[in-house]
């Protein structure tokens, strides 16, 4: 995945005691990480509410920590949409609505938010990326399980949700950290591009394949949640939108192809 080789330094939600030596050397921590069952944010938890929250927003918080005392310059938190997740299908978001999380994934989310921007100061920029549902071309993938059920003549439940390429996200790390300090620290910011369907999805599957089987309903675009994203765009940052998604959904479904030539159906 990376062009030249890279180092590795492990680190551990469910370590209180974080050594500011892991960090040494390093401009820019991204914490991406999160603790939760196989397959899910929301009811991530599981039967451990306690733990859950312990190591999401503790243990985050004793990276955090230990990132400021190494010099780290900047902190990006991977944050979700799911702290607004309490409010009706359809609410506009915008950047300046106040949280709402209905979820324990959303609380985590918030809280860790919270503990981050309260830790910025000259010298330590804290930023907070909320985004949505986040897609690529590689494999394995968010949709391989969804490309196998359509290919098996399963029915198909009509989905709509926000999307956003993982280059994209990427794009946006590098906006906040070369954006003016005063633009981006302490804040959180929206990150997220399109909406799309279940049927959008698969149908270059279904053309691909000349399939029978019946692609679902077109879903409702209007009971997503919308976020705005102006104070990213304000920094110079831009999606790739239908194009970049167009492109990708190929590579995914020409990869998908390939490998059930090959007999590998995992």
């Amino acid at each position: 995945m990376f062009p030249p080789a890279v180092g590795y330094k492990p680190l551990d939600l469910a370590t209180e005691q974080v050594s500011s030596d892991l960090f040494a050397g390093i401009n820019v921590f991204l914490h991406a990480a999160f603790s939760h069952l196989p397959g899910r944010y929301r009811g991530g938890e599981g039967d451990d509410p306690d733990g859950f929250l312990k190591r999401n927003v503790d243990g985050s918080i004793a990276l955090f920590e230990a990132a400021r005392k190494a010099g780290v310059k900047h902190c990006v938190f991977l944050s979700s949409r799911a702290v607004f997740d309490g409010y009706p299908s359809g609410t506009p978001l915008p950047e300046a609505l106040e949280p709402n999380p209905a979820s324990l994934y959303g609380k985590a989310k918030l809280e860790t938010e919270m503990a981050l921007a309260a830790l910025a100061e000259p010298g330590f920029v804290t930023v907070s990326l909320r985004a949505t549902g986040i897609y690529g071309d590689l494999y394995p993938n968010k949709w391989e399980t969804l490309f196998n059920r359509y290919v098996a003549g399963e029915t198909i439940e009509p989905r709509a949700g926000s999307e956003l390429n993982g280059r994209d996200l990427a794009g946006a790390v590098l906006a906040v950290i070369r954006a003016p300090i005063p633009k981006v620290s302490g804040k959180a910011l929206h990150v997220t591009d399109i909406v799309v369907d279940n049927h959008t999805i698969l149908a270059p599957l279904k053309a691909a394949l000349v399939s029978p089987h019946a692609l679902p309903a077109r879903a409702d675009h209007d009971t997503v949640n919308a976020m705005a994203t102006g104070r990213l765009n304000a920094l110079g940052w831009r999606t790739g939108g239908m194009p970049l998604f167009s492109a990708s959904l190929q590579t995914l479904v020409e990869g998908f192809l390939a490998r059930r030539a090959r007999g590998d159906h995992s």
